[in-house]
């Protein structure tokens, strides 16, 4: 993955006023565990015009899904529940040619109460040298711990346990 990729995406979803929560391994780096990740995972409000906006952003990147699936599909809540029904689906996968390191994957539920968790993320600004601070919305740690427990992968199960340590940290 590349920062500067991130850094892009981040642009993007912003002044397409995107309303999106990253979640996964960058949310775990940004609450203080720092460990490799290999996509950037979002979870977006699943609204019709935020999704038509997400699409947008992504493609002036050049990223598209990985699966042929349109904005007006996947803003169809029937369709993205037989996919998960069906197909097992969790994300819908997104590849840039440009941005080849740094694949994007978008829940196609919304884990969590998007508009409680939007209110309750906590925003902090990526700076890569040479370039303007971009500002990114992260998940609050308990709503990721909960993600993360319901994957319940070892990875996840680590992020989880390093969490609690943050959290406990910061309580004290």
């Amino acid at each position: 993955m590349k920062l500067s990729s991130v850094a892009a995406i981040l642009r993007a979803l912003n002044a397409a006023q995107v309303r999106a929560l990253v979640v996964g391994g960058l949310a775990v780096n940004a609450h203080g565990y720092i460990r490799f990740t290999k996509d950037a995972d979002f979870a977006v409000e699943l609204v019709a015009d935020n999704i038509v906006r997400t699409f947008a952003a992504l493609a002036e990147l050049g990223y598209h899904p990985r699966v042929p699936i349109t904005a007006t599909q996947f803003a169809d809540p029937a369709m993205r529940e037989r996919w998960i029904r069906e197909k097992g689906m969790k994300v819908l996968q997104f590849a840039s040619d440009t941005h080849r390191e740094t694949p994007i994957d978008v829940f196609v539920i919304e884990p969590f109460d998007f508009a409680e968790e939007y209110e309750q993320a906590f925003s902090a600004s990526l700076a890569i040298p040479g370039e303007e601070p971009t500002v990114a919305r992260y998940v609050a740690i308990p709503a990721l711990i909960k993600m993360k427990e319901a994957v319940g992968r070892t990875q996840d199960l680590d992020d989880v346990q390093h969490l609690r340590w943050i959290e406990e940290e910061r309580q004290e």
